[in-house]
C-alpha cells in the first residue's frame, strides 16, 4: 500500500497543553501506520505532530510561511521554505490526502475551508464546531487518527 500524506493542523504558539499532546499522539499514530505527516513546520500542535510522527521514525514535511528552512521545528524531516506566509495554507491543503484539526485557530480555520471546498477529508479534534459538510468530529487522537486514514483511503 502506498503511503498517505495527513496533514495535521491547529494552533501554533497560542495551543494548549492538552492539544499539544494530542497532536503529538497523532503524528506517532500516522507515522507508525507508516504514512507521511505534513504540517506547517513551525510550533504548538505543527511541532507536538512532528515529534510524535519523527518519535516513530515517520517522515515528517514542514511547509513554511517564511523563505528560511531553518525556522522548521527540530522534528521536521523535509523543511521546504515557500515564502507565501499564510497562502501556505493552500498547499498544504492540496498536498494531503486527509487532514487532521487539532484545536482550532484562525490559520486552522481557514485550512479546513479550504479542504471542505477542494474535497480534502478533514477530522476535528477538539476544535471549531461547524456545519455539515465540514469536519468530521472525533474525540480522541487514536479516532482522529484512524479516521483519517480511513477517509484518506476513499479519497484517492
Amino acid at each position: 500500500m502506498a503511503s498517505f500524506v495527513i496533514g495535521v493542523i491547529g494552533p501554533g504558539d497560542g495551543s494548549s497543553p492538552d492539544e499539544r499532546r494530542a497532536a503529538e499522539t497523532v503524528g506517532a499514530l500516522i507515522a507508525r501506520a507508516g504514512h507521511i505527516v505534513i504540517t506547517g513546520g513551525l510550533g504548538g500542535v505543527m511541532e507536538s505532530a512532528s515529534l510524535g510522527a519523527a518519535g516513530q521514525g515517520g517522515i515528517v514535511v514542514g511547509l513554511l510561511p517564511g523563505d528560511d528552512r531553518r525556522s522548521a521545528n527540530a522534528h521536521v524531516t523535509v523543511a521546504l521554505p515557500t515564502g507565501l506566509g499564510e497562502l501556505r495554507n493552500g498547499l498544504l491543503v492540496r498536498s494531503c490526502d486527509a487532514i487532521i484539526a487539532v484545536g482550532g485557530s484562525w490559520g486552522t480555520l481557514s485550512e479546513i475551508a479550504l479542504a471542505v471546498r477542494t474535497g480534502v477529508p478533514v477530522v476535528s479534534l477538539a476544535g471549531w464546531d461547524l456545519p455539515e459538510p465540514g469536519p468530521v468530529s472525533v474525540s480522541t487522537p487514536e479516532e482522529a487518527a484512524a479516521t483519517a486514514l480511513r477517509l484518506a483511503g476513499r479519497a484517492r
